[in-house]
């Protein structure tokens, strides 16, 4: 049995990961900025201060855990209101991040997950699915804060002897998805036309029961020690596949338009959104052998199921 604290326990995938390492037995300590009530988590640590700040002085005396897992993050923002973004996410992202393992570690936690993102190395895969030892490119402040923080904690890991494990996942979907992914499953919910259909690019995904999964083996298997992953479904659909997949499960079928790329770089241009639409037409795959031959690890949802799960979740809620 480990004794496993988890940041973030209260958001999207911190309720699931806090699930699965219960299921298997194991004890959770969720660290979270407001009180959750009782009975989803065993026991809760409320710490409101920004970034993490005063985290160490502020650690319980009688909280000995073995192993810390950081969820707890600033991510994308439809509007930043900042006055600088970039600083925004360093401070959460990098600094916050430091000041966890640094209070993780002086109290004797012994291993510190860092749960990065595939946006830590780039935006695109350039012709193959991209393997932890790939060159980082990232392109946004989100994906650049990931990538610092990888390296501040892995250079903190060298000094002190912190066993540092990085789990990068892509698009995260499950029952109360939000952001994008929200948004395409209302679209096809309700009938709207998607200019996706002339889109070739293959995007891996990660159901949230999956990510949750792998998490909690990195957190528990001695031979995840020091290194990296990544993880997904293991099956990777193209732009127009995925809307085809949702519909399925929503008994909407998507309603596709064949627009031509270049067209949609254009309109990307005028309006003003070319990045999204760069991203919407270039693929971004993953490799997750890694994780599969050193920790043995295999989805054990189906991409089918986890859609499946989403869509339902999406009925009874919408």
């Amino acid at each position: 049995m480990t004794h496993v604290i988890v940041t973030g326990a209260s958001g999207f995938v911190g309720r699931a990961l806090s699930a699965a390492l219960s299921e298997r037995g194991h004890v959770v300590t969720g660290l979270v900025r407001r009180d959750m009530g009782s009975g989803e988590i065993g026991r809760t640590w409320v710490h409101a201060a920004p970034d993490f700040e005063g985290l160490a002085g502020e650690w319980p005396a009688d909280l000995k855990a073995d192993c810390l897992v950081h969820l707890a993050a600033r991510v994308h923002v439809m509007r930043e209101s900042p006055a600088d973004p970039v600083a925004a996410f360093r401070a959460t992202n990098v600094e916050g991040s430091l000041r966890v393992a640094e209070a993780a570690y002086r109290h004797g936690v012994s291993r510190f997950v860092y749960v990065s993102s595939i946006k830590a190395l780039g935006e695109t895969d350039c012709g193959t699915p991209l393997r932890e030892m790939d060159r980082p490119r990232p392109e946004d402040a989100y994906g650049q804060s990931k990538c610092q923080a990888e390296q501040a904690l892995r250079a903190f890991g060298a000094q002190t002897g912190l066993d540092v494990v990085v789990v990068r996942p892509p698009l995260v979907y499950g029952p109360g998805v939000r952001a994008n992914f929200l948004s395409l499953m209302r679209a096809i919910a309700h009938g709207f036309p998607l200019p996706v259909g002339a889109v070739a690019a293959r995007r891996s995904l990660v159901y949230v029961g999956n990510l949750a999964h792998a998490l909690a083996t990195c957190a528990t298997d001695p031979r995840a020690a020091n290194d990296c992953f990544h993880v997904s479904d293991g099956e990777d659909l193209s732009v127009p596949g995925l809307a085809r997949a949702i519909g399925h499960h929503l008994g909407r079928p998507a309603r596709l338009v064949p627009v031509p790329v270049p067209w949609l770089r254009v309109i990307g241009k005028v309006s003003g959104r070319s990045s999204q639409v760069d991203r919407l037409v270039s693929s971004l795959r993953v490799d997750i052998s890694h994780l599969r031959m050193a920790l043995g690890w295999q989805p054990p949802f189906s991409m089918s199921e986890g859609l499946a799960a989403t869509a339902n979740w999406y009925r009874s809620t919408h």
